[in-house]
């Protein structure tokens, strides 16, 4: 191993800054090096001494500041260099974060690696909106996927599916946005029935934060009414149903855009 330096890959959680566990919060304020993505909350960077390089290597759809070949080389070359380098991600760096990636490119170097996990927003968006996962007597399993792989956006595959048409796990679908019209039309060709709840969470656990809630059928045209953009969770199954928490819910119920 490199003597000296070393990577943490940290996650930040799903968006707000208070979010962060206390041991993530803690290697940020020891770092030499912090390399950061486009949803991060950038404010646990404000009190950061100026020796603290920052570096945003954010990606946003489409657009991607540096590649992860890039991103994994800078983070080898400046532990290399004796520096204490911090990766801070969005959610946890395991789930759908490439964490994976930067890990064995650190290790393949010679590099010290550890990981600290953070708040996923697979589960953590859907929570702070009221809508659980798993709830007793409705679900007791989740499926978690995202919409986007190297070629883009891809079709569901045959569990994620299964998930939604036999009413058997809630299905929480990560970069969905863009491609919620086939995903609506993937589960209904399987059989799902259109009245299953849907719930759109957008800007999970920030001030502008907000809700949607509607049929399988009429998703992805409400979502084009009202405008909704990345990032969002989209949760598919009966624990989206409006009133579920209160005991009136109604699987055909289109919610308040704003919960």
């Amino acid at each position: 191993m490199t003597a000296g330096g070393h990577v943490t890959l940290v996650g930040a959680g799903p968006g707000a800054a208070d979010l962060l566990t206390y041991r993530a919060w803690r290697a940020v304020a020891r770092a030499d090096v912090v390399v950061h993505d486009r949803l991060v909350p950038v404010e646990v960077l404000d009190d950061l001494g100026e020796h603290v390089e920052v570096v945003d290597v954010g990606k946003a759809p489409g657009r991607h500041k540096v590649p992860q070949d890039g991103i994994n080389a800078l983070l080898v070359r400046h532990a290399r260099a004796g520096r204490r380098v911090v990766r801070l991600k969005g959610g946890d760096p395991f789930v759908f974060g490439r964490g994976g990636e930067e890990y064995a490119a650190c290790v393949a170097a010679g590099v010290a690696v550890d990981v600290v996990p953070g708040v996923s927003s697979a589960l953590a968006v859907p929570a702070l909106a009221g809508v659980p996962v798993t709830h007793r007597g409705t679900t007791t399993a989740f499926h978690v996927v995202t919409a986007h792989t190297r070629a883009g956006e891809q079709e569901l595959d045959d569990v994620a599916a299964g998930c939604v048409t036999q009413r058997a796990a809630t299905l929480v679908i990560l970069m969905g946005v863009s491609a919620l019209p086939a995903i609506v039309t993937r589960l209904l060709d399987a059989g799902a029935s259109p009245d299953t709840p849907v719930a759109i969470v957008e800007r999970g656990s920030t001030p502008d934060q907000r809700v949607t809630r509607v049929g399988l059928d009429l998703a992805a045209k409400r979502a084009d009414e009202l405008g909704v953009r990345a990032p969002a969770v989209i949760v598919i199954g009966d624990v989206a149903a409006h009133g579920l928490l209160e005991g009136t819910s109604d699987r055909g119920d289109v919610g308040d855009p704003r919960g």
